[in-house]
């Protein structure tokens, strides 16, 4: 069953709350940087959980030190209100930094050893 697809003013509108994503040939579009292999792969499983309990799946561009997301609902031709979920979630997750939340969850050192994100 297709989903209506978004207007690209409503598009606009909504990567205005997701700025490091872009709207690029129907398709929303996200790279994020890492540091390492692992760091490529942690981002790559996580992406992959997120997408399977939503049943929604993405492409996935994959190199040594950087993830390509690339999210449209193919039935539907272009990016629906789907993708634009899918991309909040994965933003969420992916972007988390709970040292900036203070708490008992102090997030990574600020060591490229023990780093695996380049954050934005």
């Amino acid at each position: 069953m297709s989903t209506p697809l978004l207007s690209d003013t409503n598009i606009s509108e909504r990567l205005a709350t997701l700025p490091h994503w872009v709207f690029k040939n129907n398709t929303l579009v996200r790279v994020y940087r890492t540091q390492s292999w692992k760091g490529t792969m942690m981002v790559v499983t996580t992406i992959g959980h997120l997408c399977e309990a939503a049943w929604h799946h993405p492409e996935l561009l994959v190199n040594y030190a950087s993830v390509e997301v690339r999210l449209n609902t193919h039935d539907a031709g272009g990016v629906t209100e789907k993708d634009m979920q899918l991309a909040r979630k994965i933003e969420d997750v992916i972007g988390w930094q709970p040292g900036l939340e203070g708490g008992a969850l102090e997030g990574t050192p600020h060591d490229e050893r023990y780093g695996y994100l380049k954050y934005d």
